[in-house]
């Protein structure tokens, strides 16, 4: 068995992809209409061949896509969390969850997606300002 991909429902399909692209740096795997069924599919990943995000965008859909509490999160690993983290908080992502271990941080994709962000390779020294931020809201 392989795992494929997670599937979020998005209500802004460019914000959506402002956030996973251009902010978490994924790229575009796969793109596909349909008309028909009136909505696009989206999918996403760190690289070509890896597990993949897909986002399903139904055209002039009124509907809201509340999180269930069963969903959890989406998670990714990274190179260096404090570079990533600045970088994001630079761009307006708000940081739910700072990485004052050196190790983990949760952000939120426009659509409330928490969003898990893991250090590779084990925690990185604790780290000002990151060692003092509290959290805010949810993740």
């Amino acid at each position: 068995m392989k795992f494929l991909h997670a599937m979020v429902r998005v209500k802004d399909l460019d914000a959506s992809l402002d956030f996973y692209i251009n902010k978490l740096g994924l790229i575009e795997t796969k793109r596909s209409e349909y008309p028909d069924g009136k909505f696009t599919l989206v999918y996403l990943a760190t690289e070509i061949g890896a597990p993949e995000v897909e986002l399903t965008y139904n055209w002039d859909s009124a509907e809201e896509y509340p999180t269930g509490r069963s969903f959890g999160h989406l998670a990714f690993q990274v190179d260096d969390i404090y570079q990533l983290c600045q970088k994001l908080q630079d761009e307006g992502v708000v940081i739910n969850r700072p990485p004052r271990c050196g190790y983990m941080a949760f952000i939120k994709s426009p659509d409330g997606i928490s969003i898990e962000l893991l250090q590779k390779g084990g925690a990185l020294p604790v780290q000002s300002p990151w060692a003092e931020m509290e959290n805010i809201g949810t993740w």
